[in-house]
């Protein structure tokens, strides 16, 4: 799809979401114009729950770095934006918990950073937004990123039966996350760029999967897989300060060009 037809989605999307919102407005109240005010960075991860574990370190941890320094630029660069972290600490979040956080503070964008896993051949970066077109494909990533609710106490009633091993369980996400696709699209598919045309890292691409923390966010949202714990060449990269300032900075840029973006209109 070309940039000018992917911007003249976005463009209906963000229209269709006024006219829907203006319709429960009450009357004398104003629909706040489409900027980007608040950031909610999830660290994948943490506590009890290490995510990928690599060959001498642990997804929680790497996830937690690059995320505060995503944060640290934005607050840095983009002053007018507000940044809210799931966590900064080494703590274990629910899956819905970090969706939460997301909606309670009205957040216009949620970005969640992870590590991934894979033959030790793999690497390369990907950024997932919430469908379910690569379901088939990549079913054992949402195993992995979805099982964390199996950690959760109760989960079985907070999630209403949900198995996150159960193909099946992922018919009901078709339909969720409609409003937010476009603009959900449109930073994943800036950040992969970044990534491919500024760090000269390999991009896997943009794809659509039905994951959890992004199904129950209720804004744009995405969720970037910063390269492979499996590969040793990746982890050394993932591990490093320079490798981490990087991918950091990318996603970064990616953000103040998506706000760029969507306030133009």
């Amino acid at each position: 799809m070309k940039r000018t037809s992917i911007k003249n989605v976005i463009i209906i999307s963000f229209l269709t979401c006024f006219a829907l919102l203006s319709a429960f407005v009450p009357a004398g109240e104003k629909v706040r114009e489409f900027k980007l005010r608040r950031v909610v960075i999830d660290a994948g991860h943490g506590g009890k729950d290490s995510g990928t574990l690599g060959g001498r370190s642990k997804e929680k941890d790497v996830a937690l770095s690059i995320a505060l320094k995503v944060g640290n630029y934005i607050e840095k660069y983009i002053p007018d934006v507000e940044v809210i972290y799931t966590r900064k600490t080494d703590v274990f979040i629910e899956l819905e918990e970090r969706a939460n956080i997301a909606n309670r503070n009205k957040a216009d964008l949620f970005v969640s950073i992870h590590c991934n896993a894979g033959p030790s051949a793999a690497y390369g970066t990907e950024t997932y937004v919430m469908g379910s077109y690569d379901l088939k494909r990549n079913f054992e990533i949402v195993k992995r990123e979805n099982s964390v609710i199996l950690m959760e106490d109760g989960y079985k009633e907070n999630y209403e039966g949900f198995d996150p091993k159960s193909p099946e369980s992922y018919m009901m996400f078709n339909l969720m996350q409609k409003a937010y696709f476009a603009s959900s699209l449109s930073l994943a598919q800036k950040i992969e760029n970044d990534f491919k045309n500024k760090l000269n890292r390999r991009s896997r691409g943009v794809k659509q999967l039905p994951l959890m923390v992004l199904w129950r966010s209720s804004m744009a949202s995405v969720l970037v897989e910063t390269g492979f714990l499996s590969n040793s060449n990746e982890e050394r990269y993932l591990n490093s300060e320079n490798g981490q300032a990087y991918l950091a900075s990318a996603i970064y840029r990616s953000i103040k060009a998506y706000k760029e973006e969507i306030e133009s209109y």
